[in-house]
């Protein structure tokens, strides 16, 4: 049977790491979408099934990030690595009968409390 992620006795620094690189990565993704296609500016284009093609596509032109929006970026990735480079090796791993389990477990542990939020409101 399957253990749930309230079966592991996880060390707080190890719960608000990974809360903390949910909410990053969260942002991130955001980020990605509100961003143009293209870091740097570039023309759109359409293709269409003529010429072999399966399928249509376009994008329009991409004016590129601005200074502040790369900044952004690279400010939510080096949070990520260093969130990670935190939970990977984390001592706690090595205290586990089945680390994989608990790593999968790890990254849920927030679902449940999510859920209870969310069922609370």
């Amino acid at each position: 049977m399957a253990k749930t992620p309230n079966a592991f006795d996880f060390p707080r620094d190890l719960l608000d790491a990974q809360g903390e690189l949910h909410k990053v990565r969260s942002e991130l993704s955001a980020l990605y979408k509100r961003l143009p296609w293209s870091v740097e500016p570039l023309p759109g284009w359409t293709h269409t099934k003529e010429g072999g093609r399966s399928y249509e596509s376009s994008r329009p032109d991409s004016p590129g990030w601005t200074e502040e929006q790369k900044a952004q970026v690279d400010a939510l990735r080096a949070r990520q690595m260093e969130l990670v480079d935190h939970i990977f090796p984390h001592p706690f791993w090595a205290t586990c009968d089945d680390p994989v389990t608990a790593r999968s477990a790890l990254k849920h542990v927030h679902d449940d409390e999510a859920a209870d939020t969310a069922s609370a409101q």
